[in-house]
């Protein structure tokens, strides 16, 4: 499983269900962290990651939407799907830029 912290407005639009997305940027840190959450060794890094690219992969995450950094704080537990591409800006993507896409399947 993996906890995000996300703002207050992204929560909220979450929950109402009327966010179905939430992004990341792409860079190692990201990399690491949804590599072990999909279950795949750093071996397999470029391979998973062109995968990805190309359509959604397979396998669930479940992601902790955290609305702070405190273990109080107002949460989500989500089943998402795992993608790279382009996000929407009504949901905080920039115009152009390619992300790591948490499409929320469903909230549990």
């Amino acid at each position: 499983m993996l906890i995000l912290p996300i703002k207050k407005k992204w929560f909220d639009m979450i929950s109402r269900g009327e966010k179905k997305e939430e992004y990341r940027e792409i860079k190692r840190y990201w990399d690491v962290r949804f590599l072990k959450a999909i279950g795949f060794t750093e071996s397999k890094f470029e391979d998973i990651k062109e995968s990805l690219k190309k359509k959604e992969c397979s396998k669930g995450i479940i992601v902790t939407f955290r609305n702070g950094y405190s273990k109080d704080s107002p949460e989500i537990v989500a089943r998402c799907l795992l993608s790279i591409g382009e996000g929407k800006a009504e949901w905080g993507a920039e115009p152009g830029e390619k992300y790591y896409v948490l499409r929320i399947e469903r909230i549990l």
